[in-house]
């Protein structure tokens, strides 16, 4: 039984999750995310497919984000006809993620094409793939619960279980069955924290694992606590009432959106902030809040005993508006503050958030409150690192807003928490950790914090690079 590990995204670096496990030369791809990051090298990462599709004899999606499903309109782009396996949740979101970029791609092309016409230049830049390719792609998903296993391939079997990370996010454990020997190969995806509203926190029932594959992102730095965010939620809100100001929030549309409605909702109920208007401008958040409310086997207790026993709605009070239209969303950037703007994307990279900060960048009374991981060379970490001058569609502009950075809402385990869930699995099996999913610095930082707590055979995966597993 031969057993080869490699990736081909997320090794060394945070975005392009794209994983692949091979059984007796039969191969099977973990994730299929799209590179975030500067734009021209983002472009030709997520071009560079790495394997033909006809070697491909299964796919696993761990969770809807863009960065784990981005890619996979690719797979049936480029004749790959098998199945691609996901919880319920994940599947209706990375339609909705993959639609959303089709779309995003397809405006991209008209309006850089328009623009190469003024200029007198050659344009020959195309999408990455259609509206058609992400519906086909959708069609090859077959939805699998939570702990339900499943056989993708020859005595290879599949089980998920819940990473606490996004509505649907789980973990992969995959069990290889062959003459009488088994291994089970575990895959975090991106692994969520516990006490995060919502969604439950991260399983820790699942088998022991030989070997896990282990997401990294936080490997050098601990969350804020949520109490501590909260008041500084609320200090940020008050001091915006103060001056009139808006609250800019570059967010991602998927859970975090919902969790911080969440936040504000609890807010405004203790009294802790007086009631100013929210706008999400996000059609994709939008959307994405409708598939929460379809999906309540994902909720932990506080929340199915709200929405479900006494038919609140987390989701919504009556501050909080959905804009849903191009000339809603301008709208916006003629209102008097107070007010708060959550818009997606989440790094800033794309979509209205950019709109938004082109018209209150240089406003003083303006804070822009990051919420979340910025990859290396976005506009989002741009702002968080508060350069003096960014440029946004081509144009410079003068950061003077203020910049509030708050990582308690992050959805991703910090390498206290990721210890504490490797403490509470069972580990009696455990031969090695394969780190992805992290920057170079923070998963060596992260390695030694491991080794700290006796976990001491851990591997930083390289690009392309193919491991065995014994």
């Amino acid at each position: 039984m031969a057993i080869t590990l490699y990736s081909l995204g997320a090794a060394e670096e945070v975005t392009g999750s794209k994983h692949v496990l091979e059984v007796d030369g039969r191969s099977y791809l973990i994730d299929c995310g799209a590179f975030q990051g500067k734009r021209a090298e983002a472009d030709r990462k997520n071009r560079d497919f790495g394997i033909d599709t006809d070697r491909i004899e299964s796919v696993v999606l761990t969770h809807g984000h863009f960065d784990h499903c981005g890619l996979l309109p690719l797979l049936p782009k480029s004749g790959y006809k098998g199945t691609i396996y996901a919880t319920p949740a994940t599947r209706d979101i990375s339609s909705l993620v993959m639609m959303d970029s089709a779309r995003i791609q397809a405006r991209d092309a008209e309006y850089l094409g328009k623009q190469a016409v003024k200029k007198g230049e050659k344009f020959t830049w195309q999408p990455l793939y259609t509206e058609q390719d992400a519906i086909a792609a959708t069609g090859q998903i077959v939805s699998v619960s939570y702990q339900r296993p499943m056989w993708i391939g020859d005595g290879v079997q599949l089980e998920f279980y819940d990473a606490g990370h996004i509505l649907g996010s789980a973990m992969a454990v995959i069990k290889i069955k062959q003459n009488g020997s088994e291994r089970i190969i575990a895959y975090t995806g991106d692994l969520g924290r516990k006490g995060k509203p919502i969604i439950r926190d991260p399983a820790t029932n699942l088998p022991a694992p030989d070997y896990l594959v282990l997401e990294s992102t936080y490997g050098d730095r601990r969350h804020d606590g949520t109490e501590d965010a909260m008041k500084r939620l609320a200090e940020v809100v008050r001091r915006a009432v103060k001056t009139k100001g808006r609250i800019l929030i570059p967010s991602f549309a998927i859970e975090r959106t919902q969790e911080l409605v969440y936040y504000f909702h609890m807010l405004t109920d203790r009294g802790e902030i007086p009631e100013i208007p929210i706008y999400v401008d996000s059609p994709m958040a939008t959307n994405a809040t409708t598939i929460f409310q379809v999906h309540p086997e994902c909720y932990d207790e506080e929340t199915h005993e709200a929405f479900i026993k006494h038919h609140k709605n987390p989701f919504g009070f009556n501050a909080l508006h959905f804009t849903t239209s191009v000339d809603e969303s301008k709208a916006l950037n003629d209102m008097e503050g107070p007010l708060v703007i959550i818009s997606a994307d989440g790094m800033c990279e794309a979509g209205r958030i950019q709109h938004h900060l082109i018209h209150s960048i240089e406003d003083p009374n303006t804070t822009i409150l990051i919420v979340g991981y910025m990859a290396e060379d976005t506009l989002g970490r741009r702002i968080r690192d508060r350069e003096g001058e960014v440029k946004i569609h081509g144009e410079w502009f003068k950061l003077r807003a203020q910049v509030e950075a708050i990582d308690a809402f992050s959805a991703h385990a910090d390498y206290q928490e990721t210890i504490d869930w490797l403490k509470a699995i069972d580990t009696s099996r455990l031969k090695k950790i394969f780190l992805v999913h992290g920057e170079k610095d923070a998963q060596k930082v992260f390695s030694r914090h491991l080794a700290d707590n006796g976990f001491t055979n851990v591997e930083i995966v390289r690009y392309g690079v193919s491991y065995d597993v014994e």
